[in-house]
């Protein structure tokens, strides 16, 4: 991708309205524009990044077991009065009327409406254990919106449900997806901590929220430093033995984490002073069990082993992408903009052209970027006439891994600069050297 034909309105300065470290660097990288209170458009620069970190999550849930649909934001109020929500929800749902003065409502969530598609196919114990997830965009009235796209009132969820004949079945459900949690943020470049949560308008008695440490988290986090050095399960996570997976959770589980909401003083003071981490934590993602909560008052049962009908267990388990990239830069950054893990920055390399319109520095830079995009690597090649402070205080800014800097006298030598964004090391190397290893790479 060429810079001179790329839609990338960078900010030189910090916009006034930005209160956290993320929401400014966003909006000066021109990855987003707010179009209203809590309502953000997202520019070519962020909407890349949020398709990579939606492939990862999809993935992930994927290989759990988990299948993919769509579903409707706009959903019946119908639905929310059978379950007994509809009142109860409070004023953060928006809730609307059609042409015919029919309710309606902007889904924040959706358990009723999947639990309507189930109880309308599902009739056996047979057809369990079952986990359907869709990535759709959701709406919350929220009071103050702020802090940017980590607390909008329009956002993008990955959310899951699981049904299940009995707790057993469902407790090994909510364990999958727990590992497939931590596989998932991993696979970002965090590392996300379990910790105990209170379950909210959710509902139900078994919940985690996913927490990265961040010092600028919104709210106060307690663990064991025990997990700092905990393995996440590797690509050889075997989802269809739950007793290996019921055995990756009771390690994640044991040390003490806890938000605040849930945090046990009493239990806390227990745990050697050497070991207590007492830090500020951001929440990725939430995981829920809520057994029969939605079910019974839906009608949603299965026929079972002993010819019985039972209603179904039932848990929820949701991520929000684009909150989840705010959480991303707030603990990834420094003074000169963003640090993007490389399996979710926009591009891969940036391709700085110190001297555009130079015949040797336009063919050096042609060859660097036809052997990195043949082997699927994304190119950001700067061709631009910009001076070369505002280059690099471009690439710095948004971020991209590995920077390959061609000038007129590195080409006279045989030779480009390359730098590391994340250490900001620097090294010279061979021009054919480079284009060889940029061929070779997977």
């Amino acid at each position: 991708m060429r810079l001179s034909r790329y839609f990338l309105p960078i900010l030189k300065e910090n916009p006034r309205e930005a209160e956290i470290v993320s929401h400014r660097l966003m909006l000066r990288a021109g990855m987003i524009r707010q179009q209203g209170a809590g309502s953000f458009s997202w520019l070519p620069l962020g909407k890349r990044v949020l398709d990579k970190v939606n492939q990862i999550i999809r993935e992930e849930q994927n290989r759990a077991g988990a299948l993919e649909i769509l579903m409707p934001t706009i959903q019946s109020a119908e639905l929310w009065r059978e379950s007994g929500r509809y009142d109860d929800y409070g004023k953060e749902m928006l809730r609307i009327q059609d042409r015919h003065e029919r309710d309606m409502l902007y889904g924040p969530t959706n358990e009723e409406m999947v639990t309507d598609i189930f109880r309308s196919y599902v009739k056996s114990y047979k057809d369990l254990p079952l986990n359907l997830y869709h990535i759709q965009w959701k709406f919350r009235d929220e009071v103050r919106p702020r802090f940017g796209v980590m607390r909008s009132r329009e956002f993008l969820m990955k959310d899951a449900y699981s049904f299940d004949l009995d707790f057993e079945g469902a407790r090994a459900a909510y364990n999958r997806m727990f590992v497939s949690y931590l596989r998932t943020f991993s696979r970002m470049g965090l590392k996300a901590i379990p910790m105990r949560a209170d379950t909210g308008p959710i509902g139900g008695d078994l919940s985690h929220e996913f927490i990265i440490l961040a010092e600028t988290g919104e709210s106060a986090v307690f663990c064991h430093r025990d997990f700092l050095d905990l393995a996440v399960p590797g690509d050889d996570t075997d989802f269809s033995d739950d007793a290996a997976i019921a055995g990756i959770v009771q390690d994640w589980t044991t040390p003490y984490a806890a938000t605040e909401e849930m945090h046990e003083e009493d239990v806390w003071s227990k745990v050697a002073e050497g070991d207590r981490l007492a830090a500020r934590g951001i929440e990725v993602g939430h995981i829920f069990h809520f057994g029969d909560k939605y079910s019974k008052p839906l009608g949603a049962k299965v026929t079972g082993p002993d010819g019985k009908d039972h209603f179904v267990s039932g848990g929820s388990y949701g991520i929000g992408p684009t909150r989840l990239i705010a959480a991303i830069i707030e603990a990834s950054h420094d003074e000169n903009g963003i640090i993007w893990p490389e399996s979710i920055a926009p591009f891969d390399i940036g391709l700085i052209n110190m001297k555009a319109g130079d015949a040797e520095c336009d063919r050096v830079c042609a060859e660097i970027e036809a052997a990195y995009t043949a082997t699927g690597h994304d190119v950001l090649y700067d061709d631009t006439d910009q001076r070369p402070g505002g280059k690099f205080a471009t690439m710095d800014l948004i971020g991209i891994p590995w920077q390959v800097i061609v000038g007129p006298r590195g080409v006279a030598a045989g030779e480009v600069e390359v730098k590391h964004r994340a250490t900001g090391e620097r090294h010279n190397k061979p021009i054919a050297e480079l284009i060889a290893g940029a061929r070779k790479a997977q």
